[in-house]
Parts: structure tokens; C-alpha cells; sequence
């Protein structure tokens, strides 16, 4: 038995009918050329003989008598795999449009909590001949050392599929047959719990208190050096938007893949890094949708980016993440200004991350969260306060590593590694960018009452437009050399200021001229004409 953390339990309360909280990945596949099988049953037998491997697969959760705790997880042994791995077939022709219509189906759907909360399809019939796989878990169990175990059951590093050893014999549980708890069980669990995350916190207050302290540093710095002449960080609310509004669980999915190589060199190039030229894209793709049907707000849009609180090393089973705020500029029109300030937005967001990660992620003991939490996030989706409340951000934009190599599933070769992500109530649209093997594939998860399919097509293609304006834009040293001149402009005219100033405090005021002495010597004969007259008369 084991307690979820307050971030992992937070995405089962979070959920709603209109927003199922599991992550996916849609891969395609290369069969061998000489393959004869049946594909589906050999993925089918490659999980069940690997299932032990990752505790994800087969464990299920047990909720707290009247919700008054966080739930735990409890080992499933009774595991039906042709519930969980599933095989479907495309319609003719089997185009990449029918396979992102499939998907937007597949992942507006819930997993059945009374089991473990994961499924896998087999998807044949594309036209090409390659076969989708596409995989769904629920977000609350699927990040850390889980996604790790989870890669280790899928993937192999070659055609050839590695053996594994078998399950060790589990003890027996002294409740029974262990598909279920007892009440007193559960609930000397969860007072056990809460026990401990009260002593972490108490432990936790001392560095609490240099974190929030540095980071507010950190903060001000950044601040006062963007007041130079440069942009200022957005520490307010996100401006209202078309994306900002209460969603439904239909979706709408796009994929998209680019060389990765080629936008890491772009990113030296003109001053950034991948993840600041996928940022700007997406800047660019979102400014260009929103202003042809002359929604575009006139304050820049705020994209919520979530960020790993993990340390190195760290392989718990559990979520440890967060989310920044990034400015993406939409209100600048120059692109090599909107790229700088894209750059330094979240520079200074990874910068405050860096000083708050030891208490970013703590566990908060909370009675009675389950019926709370899930109470809140029913009312915010269905009284359209997501439409009313400004937003914290627009949009969800992530950046995923993922593996380097080229991985196997059940002997056929991996092509492409899409990421399905989740929109939510007030950020419909999420674009999530995962690498794989020398790419960067990209996936648009929406609400297709927000974002239609064809909508989603046309922010692709935005997404392209938007890369080949990064590339046409100046080298950092092309960069430097413009704003030489500038300086070499402005440079004459500081120094004479500066000379003249100097001359001002170095020369002492003089005092005025006299002009009263040759008005005297001019008045003298007059004065001696008027003194004659007087005797004469």
C-alpha cells in the first residue's frame, strides 16, 4: 500500500467528465520487411510476460472511507489483458487524418478507476503500412520512476525482443485475497500519513524561508534589469482570450515532426535555446490565428509551462512538477524583439524555479481534499467561471525530453513519438513537444468546440510559417553589428554632453562688465555747460 502525494491525488480530484486527466503518446511504427504475424497478439504477449516490471501496470487505487484522506494504491493480481491492450483498424484509406480523429476519440474517454489506470491500442490499416500505437495512463501515477519502468516494459534498443525474468511469487496478504482493504486498515494509513507530511513540513520551514527569500532576490534582479530599456516581466493575470473558457470532453489532435539538430543550431544562432525557439513559434502560430479572425488581444499572451521539480537522482514514484508563467510577446510585432523578450521571460522563470524547488511540490495534509477538490473543479468547469475569471495563462505549452535513440516495440521500429496531452477548463489548448531520435515531434491536444480539427491543421501550419521567420531572422553577431552603429551614433553626442557639463563645474562664473565709466566721461561736458550757465545767470 502506498499514499499518493498531494500533486499526484491532486490530478484524480482535478478530473472531471470534461476533463479526463491522462497523458498518452501515439507512435508509429515500422513492422520488419519479412514480417508475417499478428502484430496485436505479439504486443499483447510482450506485456503480460513484462507486467511485473513497472508497478503502474498493476497497481489500482483504493479510496478513503468518505474521502477524508488522499487514496493509496494496492497491487491488482487479477489483470485482464485484453481489456487493457486493445486492436482497432482504420477504415479506408487509412490516412493521417482518420489516425488524429481516432485519437481525439480515444483520449476524450476516462479510465475505469476500478482498474489500473492505463490502456494500450493497436491501430492497423494505415495507408502507408506502418502500425500506430498509441498508449494512454492516468496522469496521477505515470511521471518519475513510473514513466522509467513503463519505457522498460514497451521499449527495446533493438529488433530482436530482450528477455525478461519471470514474477517472483508475491507473499500472501494477511487481509485476505488483497482486492480490496478494510476501513480501519485505510484509515490508520491515512492518519499515518497525514503524521508525516505535518513532520516534513515542520522540517521543511527553515529552508521554506531561504528559498521564498532568494527567489524574491532573484526575482527583483530580474526585474530591475529589464527596466533598462527592456521589457518588463508580466508578474499580472493573462488577458482574456478565445482559449480561456470551460471545455467539453470532445478533442481535437494534430501532430507535427522537425529535424532536432537543425533547431538546436537555429537556437545558437540567434541567441536562444530550443526551447525558446519552440516558444517562439508557438507565439507566432498563436499571434497569426487569433489575428486573422481579429481576436488577438493587445496585451501579450501568457503561455502556463509546466517545469520538473526533480533532483538528480531522485527516482520516487511520483509527480514532482510545477508550473511557470512565459511572456510570449504577442503584442510585439518585430520578430527579433518578440524573440528576446520570449528568451528572457523564461530565463527568469527557469531562474526563480531553480531557488523555490525545495519547497515547490510539498506534500500539504489536508482532510477531506477528495469530495473538496473535486466539488471546486465541478463548479469552475459548469458555472462558466473559467469564461468570467481572468486566466493565469492562455495556453499550455511543454517541452518533454525524451529518449536519444531509436527504441523497438515488440520488434518494430519506433518512427515518430507523438505526445496527447490535457487541455483544461480556461487553457483549451495544449501544445506539448516531445524529442525522440534526432526529432522534435509535436502534439496539439484541444477542445474541438474551441479548436476544431481543421483549426488545429491551420495552427500547424502557422507553426511551420512561424519556423521560417525564426530562421530568416539575424545572427547574434548580425545582431550586434546593427546595434553598433546605434551606439557609435549616440556615443558623440553623450561625450559632448559630458565635456560640456565638465566645463560648466571647471570654470568659475565671472562678474558682470562695467559700462558705468564711459558713461561718466560722455557726461562730463555737459555737466560743465549746465554748471556755466548756472553762474551766468
Amino acid at each position: 500500500m502506498e499514499h499518493l502525494s498531494g500533486i499526484d491525488a491532486s490530478f484524480l480530484h482535478l478530473e472531471t467528465p470534461e476533463t479526463p486527466m491522462h497523458v498518452g503518446s501515439l507512435m508509429i511504427l515500422e513492422l520488419p520487411e519479412d514480417y508475417e504475424g499478428d502484430y496485436y497478439e505479439d504486443v499483447k504477449a510482450m506485456i503480460g510476460r513484462r507486467l511485473h516490471m513497472a508497478a503502474v501496470l498493476s497497481r489500482k487505487l483504493a479510496p478513503m472511507p468518505f474521502e477524508l484522506a488522499e487514496p493509496v494504491w494496492i497491487d491488482d493480481d487479477d489483470i485482464d489483458l485484453d481489456y487493457h491492450v486493445r486492436s482497432l483498424t482504420l477504415r479506408r484509406p487509412g490516412n493521417e487524418e482518420q489516425l488524429h480523429h481516432l485519437i481525439a476519440r480515444l483520449h476524450s474517454s476516462l479510465l475505469d478507476r476500478s482498474r489500473p489506470l492505463w490502456e494500450m491500442y493497436v491501430i492497423e490499416g494505415l495507408e502507408n503500412g506502418q502500425v500506430a500505437f498509441y498508449t494512454k495512463a492516468h496522469h496521477s501515477g505515470v511521471d518519475g520512476k513510473a514513466g522509467t519502468e513503463l519505457a522498460k516494459v514497451l521499449y527495446d534498443t533493438s529488433p530482436k525482443m530482450r528477455e525478461v525474468p519471470p514474477p517472483r511469487r508475491k507473499r500472501s496478504q494477511p487481509h485476505g485475497n488483497g482486492y480490496q482493504l478494510g476501513v480501519v486498515e485505510l484509515l490508520q494509513a491515512a492518519v499515518n500519513n497525514t503524521a508525516r507530511q505535518y513532520r516534513r513540513l515542520a522540517e521543511l520551514l527553515p529552508t521554506a524561508a531561504r528559498a521564498l527569500s532568494t527567489a524574491g532576490t532573484v526575482l527583483a534582479a530580474q526585474e530591475s534589469g529589464l527596466r533598462s530599456g527592456k521589457r518588463r516581466l508580466n508578474l499580472g493575470l493573462a488577458p482574456k482570450c478565445v482559449f480561456n473558457d470551460s471545455i467539453t470532453n470532445q478533442r481535437s489532435y494534430s501532430t507535427l515532426t522537425l529535424p532536432f539538430d537543425e533547431l538546436k543550431a537555429l537556437g545558437k544562432r540567434v541567441g536562444g535555446t530550443v526551447n525558446t525557439i519552440v516558444m517562439a513559434m508557438c507565439s507566432e502560430a498563436l499571434r497569426r490565428f487569433l489575428k486573422e479572425r481579429n481576436l488577438l488581444p493587445k496585451e501579450a499572451l501568457i503561455a502556463g509551462v509546466p517545469v520538473s521539480l526533480r533532483a538528480e537522482g531522485d527516482d520516487a514514484m511520483n509527480n514532482q512538477v510545477s508550473i511557470v508563467r512565459v511572456d510570449l510577446a504577442t503584442d510585439i510585432a518585430d520578430p527579433v524583439e518578440r524573440f528576446q523578450a520570449i528568451h528572457a521571460s523564461s530565463e527568469a522563470a527557469k531562474a526563480v524555479v531553480r531557488e523555490l524547488r525545495p519547497v515547490l511540490g510539498v506534500d500539504v495534509p489536508m482532510t477531506g481534499s477528495p469530495w473538496f477538490m473535486t466539488s471546486l473543479a465541478s463548479l469552475y468547469g459548469r458555472s462558466n467561471l473559467a469564461r468570467r475569471l481572468p486566466p493565469m495563462a492562455n495556453v499550455l505549452i511543454s517541452n518533454v525530453p525524451g529518449p536519444a535513440t531509436t527504441l523497438y516495440v515488440a520488434g518494430a521500429r519506433m518512427d515518430s513519438f507523438y505526445p496527447v496531452s490535457i487541455p483544461y477548463h480556461g487553457s483549451a489548448v495544449n501544445i506539448t513537444v516531445q524529442s525522440y531520435a534526432g526529432k522534435l515531434d509535436f502534439g496539439i491536444t484541444a477542445c474541438r468546440r474551441i479548436l476544431s480539427q481543421e483549426e488545429s491543421y491551420e495552427l500547424i501550419g502557422h507553426l511551420r510559417a512561424a519556423l521560417e521567420l525564426i530562421k530568416a531572422l539575424p545572427s547574434v553577431e548580425q545582431q550586434q553589428e546593427q546595434e553598433q552603429p546605434a551606439k557609435e551614433e549616440q556615443a558623440p553626442k553623450a561625450a559632448r554632453k559630458a565635456v560640456a557639463k565638465t566645463v560648466t563645474k571647471a570654470t568659475p562664473p565671472q562678474p558682470p562688465a562695467r559700462k558705468a565709466a564711459p558713461r561718466k566721461r560722455a557726461a562730463a561736458p555737459q555737466a560743465s555747460a549746465r554748471a556755466s550757465r548756472s553762474r551766468t545767470a
